[in-house]
């Protein structure tokens, strides 16, 4: 969708993850400006009636409207395309529209879905209750237990799709394991890669057929703006996702995909940081009396820390632990943070905690809570930028609070 008679583009497939998140996708106008232009302009006028018409048929593959594309959402998507090594990428409005974009366009009525059953709220809404309304019935399943994804496929299943790590216990599902029984059922594989960031594990080469991101999260890391983007072949992207995106609105906008393409610049120095200090806060909980479970991907002790070690380059920047004593112990825990913040979001330059049985899994109600492992004394802990030394000691005085 792009007009390359009026700019010039950067870009080189064998830059380094750094570098390509500095210059990948970059598109200048004649003036010839170091940030990217912010295109704020809603629709696009054309020299004639002739060059309407042939944009409109596809002879001229130059802008239409923006919501369908916009030369600011396409740097955006060019550059995590290409972090990510995927042939295309579209960009959403936020991390559950581009959930649910991926699912709606991967199924039809009569079909059926496999996802794992620790999700976070929303995304088991759109499972369990919204894609069911639409002739599409649904199984969960651990995602940790592969044999239960064998066992749950059937003939008309069309996508299978998890989260990994998990929200908010950071269980960790061998994406190539279950890659491998989607390809077998001639199911698309769609990954929620939110908490590992495409950094620290990339599904696509790992057999996965779709990824999706929350861009609120890591990509931006500043709490900004909202923003999610899938990725996949280019043929998918263009005849199933692309018709979803101009029909029913749910493009990214163009003020968004600048404030992101900011964000990606940053984002491997912000995320080296976060997830160091996360190892090193994750060492200290473990050895504390009060904590009575600690859930990090980079330590030994994870419940699966081969298929971790496996699959991720790095233990990433959340962390869960849970408080003896319950809602109460918790409650008293978060209230006497003075640094750490108490916030649903996520992949924050600030740290944030959140108490998931309250607040991010309270819809999914008490029995599938407890099936999952989120207790009353669960709390989900995102690491930000501040000084390790000063959080820890935030954690300290608030432990001796309980």
């Amino acid at each position: 969708m792009k007009d390359m008679t009026e700019t010039t583009k950067t870009g080189n497939k064998n830059w380094r993850p750094a570098t390509t998140l500095v210059h990948g996708g970059t598109m200048r106008s004649p003036f010839g400006e170091t940030s990217e232009t912010i295109y704020l302009t809603q629709g696009f006028t054309y020299s004639g009636a002739e060059a309407a018409e042939a944009r409109f048929n596809g002879e001229d593959p130059g802008y239409v409207y923006s919501r369908y594309a916009n030369p600011t959402v396409t740097m955006f998507e060019d550059r995590i395309k290409a972090l990510e090594g995927a042939e295309a990428a579209r960009a959403t409005a936020s991390g559950m529209a581009a959930v649910n974009l991926a699912l709606m366009a991967s199924v039809k009525a009569g079909d059926h879905v496999i996802a794992a059953k620790a999700l976070f709220g929303s995304c088991r809404y759109i499972c369990e209750t919204l894609l069911p309304r639409f002739g599409v019935e649904s199984t969960l399943v651990d995602g940790t237990d592969i044999e239960q994804w064998k066992a749950a496929v059937r003939p008309n299943t069309k996508a299978l799709f998890l989260e990994s790590p998990t929200n908010p216990t950071l269980e960790v599902i061998d994406i190539e394991a279950v890659a491998q029984i989607a390809k077998e059922a001639g199911a698309r594989l769609i990954v929620d890669n939110v908490f590992a960031t495409p950094l620290y594990q990339s599904p696509l080469q790992l057999g996965a057929d779709v990824v999706v991101y929350s861009a609120t999260k890591h990509i931006d890391g500043q709490g900004r703006c909202l923003g999610g983007v899938i990725l996949s072949d280019e043929e998918w992207i263009n005849d199933e996702v692309m018709p979803f995106i101009k029909h029913t609105g749910p493009h990214m906008s163009p003020f968004s995909a600048w404030v992101l393409l900011k964000g990606l610049e940053t984002l491997p120095l912000r995320v080296a940081r976060q997830t160091e200090t996360a190892s090193r806060i994750a060492d200290y909980l473990a050895s504390q009396s009060k904590v009575s479970r600690l859930i990090y991907p980079g330590r030994d002790d994870h419940p699966q820390a081969d298929v971790a070690k496996r699959q991720m380059r790095g233990g990433s920047t959340m962390l869960a632990l849970e408080i003896a004593g319950g809602k109460e112990a918790a409650f008293r825990f978060t209230n006497a943070l003075e640094i750490i913040k108490i916030s649903n979001n996520l992949g924050d330059a600030k740290s944030l905690i959140t108490h998931p049985a309250t607040t991010t899994h309270q819809s999914i109600g008490e029995e599938a809570r407890a099936e999952l492992g989120i207790t009353d004394g669960i709390l989900r802990l995102s690491i930000g930028l501040e000084d390790p030394q000063d959080l820890l000691e935030d954690i300290e005085k608030a432990l001796q609070a309980i």
